[in-house]
């Protein structure tokens, strides 16, 4: 239930509180009406209008208020705040008579009883009636007539203790003494000097095979370092060969596992080809026993022709599983290939009667991710080399990453024919590729045109000297890869 208006208590209308306002105008009539300052009673007899009381109290000198510096609880009218701070005020600051420092009156009495270094103190040996500065204090003692002092020579063994006064009395009485102490003392010291200077001589003899000991253990340290720094290298580099290689090894198992399958058919198409041809054996002697023998001939015939074909087949795909596993179990990557050719004079003959004009190597990479590569070599020579050189070239060929490596390719090569005779007297030639040839583009097709050397090596150099050895040559190529980006 609501409440009822409230009403005016001048005419007992119902008052809304909607309709009530503040009147401003009689606001503003209070606060001209003159009045007494609030501390009348203390003596201020200002009169002010009703708004400038708050400004006229915070400069009145009769109203009271609290001391400035904070510590001290007293109240005091404003104009006795100058008295108060200078005379009354425990916490004024004031200066100590002895040292004139600074502080507030409350730790004027500590400083004085304990700190402060010009108040007069009594010596604690009653040695005078006079005082002296606190800060003088500690040199007195050391001189003052009545302090109980130890004979100088106490640490050589004179247990003589008296007042300061007497000891010179004791010093002139006992000289004689002291010179005895002093001699035995000084004695003791000359041995054991002795004893210091013979242990010093046999160390000082030591000391050249420890330095030499030192040295070398320096020098196996540092050997130790950088074994230890190419062993990290080294097994960096061959987990990075081995993640590397697990793919290429995931290949050669496969290929070894079709190789294998390849063998054993061929095996088992032998077997069944040398039991054909028994039989064919058998029925050839019984040809004229049989009626039915040419049919049974014919057939066996065909058979046997079907068996040769498919032995055929069989062994083309074996002898390309043999290339393609060779190629991959003797692949480089690092931008070294190393090729050997066997039966050269047989090759030789082939390349002279034109019947296989030159021979490519196995692929070679300058790296796991790098440019692909090969050597093409021309045994009886190419162009102005034809008949009278070994002709040798460099072939960029298309490879898997391409995509990710810089072009054209203008990494250095060299091409190398190694002598195999003890002189070790290797035969080579290096060049930079020209950029601007097409042979060192990107490839678009398997390979690019070869690039190289027709006139590598004269033939007949080659077939006098120690370079064919038991039917063989041995080509390397180098491709240097220090300058070659990571792709």
């Amino acid at each position: 239930m609501d409440k009822p208006n409230p009403l005016c208590l001048v005419d007992n209308v119902p008052l809304f509180e909607d309709k009530i306002f503040r009147d401003v105008c009689c606001s503003r009539e209070i606060l001209e009406l003159k009045v007494f300052c609030r501390s009348q009673e203390k003596g201020c007899v200002e009169q002010m209008s009703l708004k400038q009381v708050t400004e006229h109290l915070n400069v009145c000198p009769y109203f009271e208020v609290p001391c400035p510096l904070g510590k001290c609880k007293e109240r005091m009218m404003r104009k006795d705040i100058p008295d108060h701070l200078s005379f009354k005020c425990k916490h004024r600051e004031v200066s100590c008579d002895f040292c004139r420092h600074k502080m507030a009156l409350t730790e004027l009495q500590k400083h004085q009883e304990t700190a402060c270094p010009d108040f007069p103190v009594l010596c604690p040996n009653r040695c005078a009636p006079s005082s002296v500065l606190r800060s003088q204090l500690a040199g007195h003692l050391h001189d003052c007539p009545m302090a109980q002092v130890c004979c100088p020579f106490s640490r050589l063994g004179c247990t003589f203790k008296s007042l300061n006064q007497d000891m010179r009395e004791h010093e002139a009485g006992s000289a004689s003494d002291h010179l005895r102490l002093m001699a035995a003392r000084n004695t003791t010291l000359e041995a054991k000097v002795e004893d210091v200077r013979s242990e010093l001589m046999e160390r000082y003899k030591v000391l050249p095979g420890m330095n030499a000991r030192l040295t070398e253990l320096e020098t196996q340290y540092e050997d130790m370092r950088e074994r230890n720094r190419q062993l990290e290298q080294k097994l960096a580099a061959t987990q990075k060969l081995m993640s590397s290689h697990s793919e290429k090894l995931l290949e050669v198992e496969m290929e070894l596992r079709t190789l294998r399958t390849v063998r054993e058919e061929v095996d088992t198409l032998r077997a069944s080809l040398e039991t054909l041809r028994t039989r064919m054996a058998g029925l050839e002697l019984n040809r004229g026993t049989s009626g039915s023998g040419p049919h049974t001939l014919g057939s066996m015939e065909t058979q046997l022709s079907r068996h040769d074909d498919m032995l055929s087949v069989h062994e083309v795909r074996l002898a390309d599983m043999d290339l393609r596993f060779q190629v991959l179990e003797t692949a480089s990557y690092n931008g070294t290939l190393i090729w050997k050719i066997r039966d050269y004079k047989r090759r030789k003959q082939e390349a002279v009667s034109s019947k296989t004009l030159s021979l490519y190597s196995q692929p070679f990479y300058t790296g796991y991710f790098g440019y692909k590569m090969c050597a093409r070599v021309y045994l009886n020579g190419d162009g102005m080399g034809k008949g009278t050189h070994l002709s040798l070239f460099f072939v960029v060929m298309r490879g898997e990453y391409d995509a990710l490596l810089p072009w054209p390719f203008k990494q250095k090569v060299s091409l190398m024919l190694m002598d195999q005779g003890p002189a070790r007297k290797h035969l080579g030639d290096a060049f930079k590729p020209d950029p601007n040839s097409s042979s060192f583009r990107r490839p678009a097709a398997e390979m690019n045109i070869a690039s190289g050397c027709p006139l590598f090596m004269a033939q007949t150099v080659l077939e006098n000297g120690t370079y064919i050895k038991d039917d063989t040559i041995f080509i390397k190529v180098t491709v240097d890869t220090s300058d070659l980006p990571d792709p």
